[in-house]
């Protein structure tokens, strides 16, 4: 039976469960319900027997924006201020809520059953920290991968960008927030591997179907082993440390002279300013961004 969603698509075929993100016309930006609605259809698919692998991708140019503060950065309204004005303490416990963005996201990593996500176009901010709790990361070369809030504005909140990255890659890219190509994301060992936008939907296919191959049982025990080895590293103290400095980052001067720009001026402007020296995502050169004509339909796979 289908399971009416407002922000995503949910189908079955086979032994593989593909989540897709719905907002092609915002590039897939994070708004209210979508990370609750990524969790129940997580949740979905680790209850059904048929189910072995989950595929999360994005319909249209690109796979996930990030969190969607358009509209005049009110969609987060109810999450994150009183009274009209920003409330650090809603924030941060909204942020590390059970029903927060931290753990919608996280479902990817307590799910049981393996989680691919498959990236193209961007990749940014949340949309970043979204594909970086799935198990295996799958992109095209083109796609832009990165999260600018180190920059400006906000902090890694899941944490497992610095795992993936590693000590001396999270210090350069942890600092400075420059974006990664699919191809780079994958030389540096930051996603499993990249390949021609012309061969993504094939070639995740390929691999969730190698994986429904192996006993469910068995999938869940190793992926279970892997996750807590990180997370005896320290994880979940870091999301805490991550959520914090995220919503007080969003109250300093220079972010508040942020949000005044882009209030009065638009975002792709306040965005520019911020990262003109460091490699822009939104206004970046045309050879550097992905390919606009690289479009996932709906009704493939």
């Amino acid at each position: 039976m289908p399971v009416d969603f407002k922000t995503l698509l949910y189908s079955v075929e086979g032994a593989i469960a593909t989540i897709t993100l719905n907002r092609p016309d915002r590039l897939n930006a994070l708004v209210p319900p979508m990370p609750q609605e990524i969790e129940d259809a997580v949740k979905l698919a680790g209850a059904d027997p048929a189910v072995s692998v989950i595929v999360l991708r994005g319909v249209g140019r690109s796979f996930c924006a990030g969190f969607d503060f358009a509209d005049g950065f009110h969609h987060w309204d109810d999450q994150i201020k009183t009274d009209g004005k920003w409330d650090i303490g809603k924030d941060f416990q909204w942020l590390t809520g059970p029903t927060g963005p931290v753990q919608n996201f996280m479902s990817l990593w307590r799910s049981p059953k393996p989680v691919i996500a498959q990236v193209h176009g961007y990749a940014l901010g949340g949309g970043s920290e979204l594909a970086m709790c799935a198990d295996l990361i799958i992109a095209s070369d083109d796609a832009c991968i990165g999260t600018p809030g180190p920059r400006l504005w906000g902090a890694y909140l899941t944490g497992l960008w610095i795992y993936r990255l590693g000590l001396t890659r999270a210090k350069e890219y942890g600092l400075t927030g420059k974006p990664l190509s699919g191809s780079l994301a994958a030389e540096l060992g930051v996603i499993n591997r990249s390949v021609p936008f012309k061969s993504l939907e094939e070639t995740v296919r390929a691999e969730a179907e190698r994986l429904a191959t192996i006993p469910q049982s068995q999938l869940a025990a190793n992926k279970l082993v892997v996750n807590r080895a990180v997370e005896a590293m320290g994880l979940s103290q870091v999301q805490t440390i991550g959520s914090m400095f995220d919503g007080m980052m969003r109250n300093t001067p220079d972010a508040l002279r942020f949000l005044e720009i882009a209030e009065s001026e638009g975002v792709p402007a306040a965005a520019a300013a911020r990262d003109q020296h460091f490699g822009d995502y939104s206004q970046a050169p045309k050879d550097q961004r992905p390919d606009p004509r690289n479009v996932i339909e709906v009704d493939s796979i």
